[in-house]
């Protein structure tokens, strides 16, 4: 297995801004405050970084492949200016009742990027802010991590209602992805 650092990120609500009404647009696509800044860098740190995302809004007609390849395109240029760069782009175009193994909470993205990159995820971790993100990166036996941007809020009321403490009241809870990365790189590895 080959060895270099690595961190998975969800887009929306980590990177971007969320909407419940899904980024159909570039337009719709805006970096929450240090999260570009962020991603630079673990990049400077010699680590991979790979977005892991669903995007059913491609099943539903909301947006096409070719704009949401738009869409990725204004975050790798706004990324760009900080000097950070994303290794890969993972995502999953289906909706709820397709029933596929690529859309979260299935560990399908995971465990292909894994194959495709020759690399245990045991010691990856999964930066998430909806239990969706939290339960595939499990599911794959990376290391959730839950930030309270975009769905993160939310997703402690659900852990913490639905009686889940016991299998993800342990998981690493941060504000935001800036803050995850300020304390990952004081961290010794």
């Amino acid at each position: 297995m080959s060895k270099f650092r690595l961190i998975i990120l969800d887009r929306d609500g980590v990177i971007n801004q969320d909407s419940d009404s899904f980024i159909k647009t570039p337009e719709e696509w805006v970096a929450i405050p240090g999260s570009l800044e962020a991603i630079a860098r673990l990049c400077r740190e010699d680590y991979r970084v790979v977005i892991i995302t669903n995007q059913s809004g491609i099943s539903r007609g909301l947006l096409s492949i070719n704009t949401l390849n738009r869409i990725h395109q204004k975050m790798l240029e706004e990324l760009a200016h900080f000097g950070g760069e994303i290794s890969a782009i993972f995502f999953c175009p289906h909706g709820d009742k397709e029933r596929c193994d690529c859309r979260k909470p299935a560990p399908g993205l995971f465990l292909k990027l894994s194959d495709r990159l020759n690399c245990d995820l045991r010691d990856v971790y999964a930066v998430g802010d909806s239990l969706r993100d939290i339960q595939a990166a499990h599911a794959a036996a990376a290391n959730p991590v839950l930030v309270r941007t975009g769905k993160g809020e939310h997703t402690l009321e659900t852990i913490r209602s639905e009686n889940l403490e016991e299998e993800f009241g342990a998981i690493p809870v941060y504000p935001d992805l800036a803050a995850f990365v300020a304390r990952l790189l004081q961290t010794p590895h």
